[in-house]
């Protein structure tokens, strides 16, 4: 006689092929249970929202009993069911991608397997859970997991570069002095090709939410709640767009950076005039279809040498996204604030001397200029 545990696990089976065959994936399943790499531990959550599901638990691959074979990648994820006061009507599944964390499946069930993925990759996922007021719960820890084939396994061949760079590690905070806001440090990813950047993620009640991105392995983000506690992976990523594993959390306080003395008081103050600028700078720009490619000249027009600069401008359109950056480092916040910082070979500009960089970025069919620049904060002339 079959045992329950043994019947419950055919009933199992059953239940997740059912929602492949709904899926769009053939008539098969996994060779074998694939070994996830090490997932990380959670970090803590912000609040979640009054009236909120509970989050979804024990999270786990549910591959199917193996069939016939299948040439098709997939992954299989099964949870345990959320609470909620008025009723739980839903879950979503949250895939990362080289645009960041984007739906990859609804279901009503607590299952879901996810087809048409690359057999071999490894995907990374979370899930939420909804309820009849549309609230959102918090989401589950990340969960990293190689996409599985059937007993016969012969994909087609990726075109190009398919290996990810490697995840970053190392992360540490108090590495950047007088910031006000958040700052942390990572060790660099490694990649066969080469690292273009990374992009940072910061958890929310509902998710995780793409902050910046960085082409240098640190982070700064100000306008938040001072002494507040944020959570923070970062993602690194290669010029034929594949992404790494996302890094462990990092947990930071933001600081509100060193105070400014305040000016003394004259009783008769003597009226400034306005400073002469110390910098000028020429802007060009060629765009085409779905980008463009700007060169910036920076010259020192004062008489006493910049030594270390931050260029800082912003986008007019929100569309126009950096994706590449050379001869500085450069960073983007979610304000289309930019940021260009020296390299160690370029920090000194001497007077009357000029330094190039530049960048590729992407734009939604907008890719005006910026109209003004600022240089060590203060305002730069025009060429």
């Amino acid at each position: 006689m079959r045992s329950p545990r043994y019947l419950a696990w055919l009933a199992a089976g059953a239940a997740v092929a059912a929602a492949i065959a709904l899926s769009g994936v053939p008539a098969g399943a996994v060779a074998a249970t694939p070994t996830p790499s090490p997932r990380p531990s959670a970090a803590p959550s912000p609040s979640a929202e009054p009236g909120a599901p509970t989050t979804p638990s024990n999270v786990q691959l549910c591959p199917p009993p193996v069939p016939t074979g299948t040439t098709q990648g997939y992954v299989g994820l099964c949870w345990s069911a959320s609470t909620d006061d008025v009723g739980v009507t839903g879950y979503e599944v949250y895939r990362l991608t080289a645009d960041g964390f984007v739906k990859a499946a609804s279901t009503t069930s607590t299952l879901t397997v996810l087809s048409g993925l690359v057999y071999g990759k490894v995907y990374t996922f979370y899930i939420v859970a909804k309820d009849a007021d549309g609230h959102t719960s918090p989401p589950t820890a990340l969960i990293n997991t190689r996409a599985v084939s059937g007993m016969v396994v012969s994909p087609s061949p990726i075109p190009g570069d398919s290996t990810p760079p490697s995840k970053p590690t190392g992360l540490r905070d108090n590495c950047v002095a007088d910031f006000p806001g958040t700052a942390f440090c990572w060790t660099a990813s490694t990649d066969d090709v080469g690292v273009t950047g990374y992009a940072i993620y910061r958890l929310t009640s509902t998710g995780w939410l793409l902050v910046g991105t960085r082409t240098s392995p640190y982070f700064m983000e100000g306008n938040l709640t001072t002494y507040a506690r944020y959570t923070y992976i970062v993602v690194a990523r290669d010029a034929a767009g594949n992404v790494s594993v996302p890094s462990d959390p990092i947990t930071t306080t933001a600081l509100p950076g060193f105070p400014t003395p305040s000016p003394s008081v004259s009783p008769t103050p003597t009226p400034k005039s306005t400073p002469t600028p110390n910098c000028k700078v020429a802007y060009t720009q060629s765009t085409w279809w779905t980008g463009f490619s700007a060169s910036v000249s920076i010259t020192n027009t004062g008489s006493t040498p910049i030594s270390g600069w931050t260029l800082r401008f912003a986008f007019p359109s929100a569309g126009e996204r950096i994706t590449q950056g050379w001869s500085a480092d450069w960073n983007q916040g979610p304000d289309n604030t930019v940021t260009a910082s020296n390299m160690a070979w370029n920090a000194n500009i001497a007077p009357g001397a000029s330094v190039s960089i530049g960048f590729n970025a992407s734009h939604t069919g907008v890719s005006d200029a910026p109209s003004t620049f600022s240089l060590n904060g203060a305002p730069c002339a025009m060429a």
